[in-house]
């Protein structure tokens, strides 16, 4: 694959100028600092953003969670955020009523952090009951399985308001959900009820007695209440079979009060609509004709997406919605209770035009103003019900003073109209490059923002996706500089994001993708097309010919799903070089070149269900004639899902190949490093700690140095040619993709990642980085 030689196309050109290149400085990183020596780049956002949770004890004390595994921390109200990595998407988060450190997450399992965020312990299921950690899957999913056997999925948790050792969670249980309590801080647990309604939240009365507390559980569509040892279950209110959204409050007078909202088909009555209780689900009244009010205009019912009420003044509530047509136009936004759902007041009324109360960063600036919509989560401040946060597809948003203004917290707008991230990053990347020309200058290739450059050397960001053709601006896999013209470089592009991930082609036939390659002449400021002769392709990745002419640049590009093109005049034209490829639809991923110009093609597989010898393995094939015929390469035995390729520079016969895991019950097999010292005639296992390996990469400047990343929330460096491997410290995001060499520094490295922007640190590793993880068992690497 091209990391192979990036040190003769692009790196090596860098090398040159390397002593003019500016490392960021310090005082450029506006995002939180971490445990660590490690810091991440990028804009900020751009993917979606869930269960903003303020500290009852601290308003400046924030956690938001994220799709991509990844959960985020502010100690400032927002103004920055670090990154911490528990393995699973968070689905909650909440906080110990008396002690203002301890903090819990429910990722799956539970986990708790005991100094205010800054490691986490297993909680449920109980550390001693746990075996191992098996990660089987395509994304290499967590299971931890106990002595009962696989972990059960914790929905909520509540803590005793006088002693935080007592603590309540709901575990999902095939069809419905099941109470478990705790007296020793989770120690032990002891089955205590059935929840047939689910659970979404647990409340815990604290005027109720403490030797028999009084819990309300939010279910699916009604409250669930225990008081007196004995179980009720209320209403649900009228028409909703589901809600989408619940939350709740305990009032002055120590009633509980609920609001749930409901949209599309499931609030049979309007389609769609928000109930409030003051009774604690006892009884409901509809509030969504006071709501309408708000608009000022008749009109129907929005979409609601979102309720938050705060905990301690629970007669204030936000609720978010999209889709509210009034007036002829169609608005996103928020609106607010003061009185318990009776009247409603709209404090984000946006349509295609951001409101003078709403302050973005860059995304609508860049994509419009509905490109993050709807909003997902809120989450307000238990102890000030001025303060909410709203979440959305690439967004988290901020208010400090009721809803009057909202301010993005996820990035920085500099004064040069450039951005640079809060720590909120939520961003798939597959490189990072520079140009051989002007050493100040770096793109990352994004997957849903597409390509980002800096002018700065990395210290602020800007969209970099001019002429690109729309369709294509979603994602851009790879870029290539020519390294003898200034300002020329190449990039491909793609409507299709997260390949070669199965969810990408499980549904969608690889015939409809769409992509291609654009050629830039002014170093990335602007595009356009150059795919005469190449159909519609998500066009993933391209590779230079350095030996080729100047003004005759031969390229070679993978269309997934269509093979590999090549083109014989710097990409002005291209024609499909697939003899001795399989027939139908080759999933080309990646090419690499060795010194004597051999070029090779990695095919990812189709198949996920972790069968392997048939037509659907990936595969590796060989061409010694410039894409004009291909030879299969035999793989490692029971390895069909090669991912990525490396070519020693001095020794063309040893290859490093990069392998993906096949699913088993008893956990991923036959994926890792391999080597191969023949030509990949015959290969060995290298590094099979780490099952879900996504590329590996020579170091341009020594190649008895080489480094790995995958989806094991790690990456690994060797100093022996792959021989042996070492975990590097402090790099711990679940999913990673590649190592890249840091071309002014070689004591540093970045590291791109599916969902966590790239990452920049010590290529050793730090010896002294805080780990997320401390529960030996569940350790990273392990």
């Amino acid at each position: 694959m091209k990391r192979v030689f990036l040190g003769s196309i692009i790196l090596c050109a860098v090398f040159l100028v390397a002593a003019t290149a500016p490392r960021v400085p310090d005082d450029s990183d506006y995002s939180a600092p971490r445990l660590d020596a490690w810091r991440i780049l990028g804009p900020g956002g751009g993917g979606a953003q869930f269960y903003p949770a303020v500290s009852p004890h601290d308003p400046n004390l924030v956690l938001v969670a994220c799709d991509m595994t990844g959960a985020y921390i502010s100690e400032n109200g927002g103004k920055s955020w670090r990154l911490f990595e528990l393995r699973d998407p968070v689905q909650f988060f909440a906080f110990d009523p008396s002690d203002a450190n301890v903090i819990y997450a429910g990722a799956h399992v539970l986990w708790r952090s005991s100094d205010r965020g800054h490691t986490w312990s297993l909680v449920f299921p109980p550390p001693a009951s746990v075996t191992r950690l098996i990660l089987p899957d395509d994304h290499a999913s967590p299971e931890v399985l106990t002595r009962d056997g696989a972990s059960k999925v914790v929905e909520a948790l509540a803590v005793d308001p006088a002693d935080s050792k007592q603590l309540y969670v709901a575990v999902a249980e095939k069809r419905s959900s099941t109470l478990y309590f705790s007296k020793d801080w989770g120690e032990h647990w002891e089955r205590a009820a059935d929840l047939a309604g689910g659970a979404r939240n647990i409340y815990i009365d604290p005027r109720s007695p403490a030797s028999d507390r009084t819990l309300y559980v939010l279910g699916q569509n009604l409250v669930s209440v225990r008081q007196g040892g004995e179980w009720k279950h209320g209403p649900a209110p009228s028409g909703v079979l589901e809600s989408i959204d619940a939350s709740a409050g305990f009032s002055s007078t120590g009633a509980l009060a609920v609001y749930t909202v409901a949209g599309g088909r499931r609030f049979e009555d309007a389609g769609r609509g928000i109930a409030v209780s003051k009774d604690g689900g006892v009884s409901w009244t509809a509030a969504t004709e006071a709501l309408l009010h708000a608009a000022g205009a008749a009109s129907v019912p929005p979409e609601l997406t979102a309720v938050a009420a705060c905990a301690n003044h629970p007669e204030v509530a936000y609720v978010s919605f999209e889709g509210w047509k009034i007036g002829g136009q169609v608005f996103h936004g928020v609106v607010k209770t003061r009185d318990s759902g009776a009247t409603w007041q709209l404090v984000w009324k946006e349509a295609t035009v951001t409101p003078p109360n709403v302050h973005e960063a860059w995304i609508s600036e860049r994509f419009g103003t509905d490109w993050g919509e709807p909003g997902i989560s809120l989450g307000v401040a238990p102890s000030d019900p001025n303060i909410c946060y709203r979440t959305d597809d690439g967004r988290t948003m901020r208010t400090l003073d009721g809803g009057k203004t909202w301010d993005a917290v996820y990035s920085h707008r500099l004064p040069d109209r450039t951005y640079t991230t809060a720590g909120l990053d939520v961003t798939t990347n597959y490189g990072v490059f520079w140009d051989p020309f002007d050493a100040h200058r770096m793109f990352i290739a994004y997957t849903d923002i597409g390509l980002f450059g800096s002018e700065n050397g990395g210290r602020s960001w800007v969209s970099s996706t001019a002429g690109v053709p729309r369709r294509w601006t979603n994602t851009t896999y790879w870029m290539t500089f020519d390294p003898a013209v200034r300002g020329r470089v190449w990039g491909v592009m793609s409507y299709v994001h997260d390949l070669p991930r199965p969810k990408m082609w499980r549904r969608t036939n690889p015939a409809r993708y769409d992509g291609g390659v654009c050629l830039s002449e002014d170093g990335g400021k602007t595009w356009r097309a150059s795919n005469q002769g190449m159909t519609p392709t998500a066009a993933t990745h391209i590779l230079l010919d350095p030996a080729s002419p100047q003004d005759a640049r031969v390229l070679y590009v993978t269309g997934f799903g269509k093979g590999v093109f090549k083109s014989v005049d710097g990409g002005r034209s291209w024609a499909l070089r697939n003899q001795g490829l399989p027939g139908l639809q080759p999933f080309a991923w990646r090419l690499a070149r060795d010194k004597d110009g051999v070029l090779y093609v990695v095919l990812a597989r189709r198949s996920e269900d972790g069968s392997f010898g048939d037509d659907r393995d990936g595969a590796l094939y060989r061409s010694t004639d410039g894409a004009e015929h291909w030879v299969k390469i035999t793989v490692p035995q029971g390895v069909n899902g090669p991912n990525g390729l490396a070519i020693d520079p001095d020794d063309p016969k040893r290859l490093y190949l990069a392998a993906w895991g096949r699913k088993t019950p008893e956990g991923a097999v036959d994926g890792g490093i391999f080597v191969s010292t023949d030509g990949g005639s015959s290969w060995r296992s290298v590094l099979s700690r780490d099952q879900h390996v996504y590329d590996v990469t020579v170091d341009p400047r020594n190649p008895r140095i080489l480094y790995a990343c995958g989806f094991e929330s790690s990456a690994w460096r060797s100093t022996d040619r792959g021989e042996t491997w070492t975990r590097i410290p402090g790099f711990n995001f679940k999913w990673g993709h590649r190592v890249i060499p840091d071309p002014e520094n070689p004591d540093q490295i970045y590291v791109t990642t599916y969902g966590g922007s790239v990452w920049h640190g010590p290529a050793t590793g730090d010896p002294h980085a805080v780990e997320d993880i401390v529960t030996p068992v569940l350790a990273y690497g392990k």
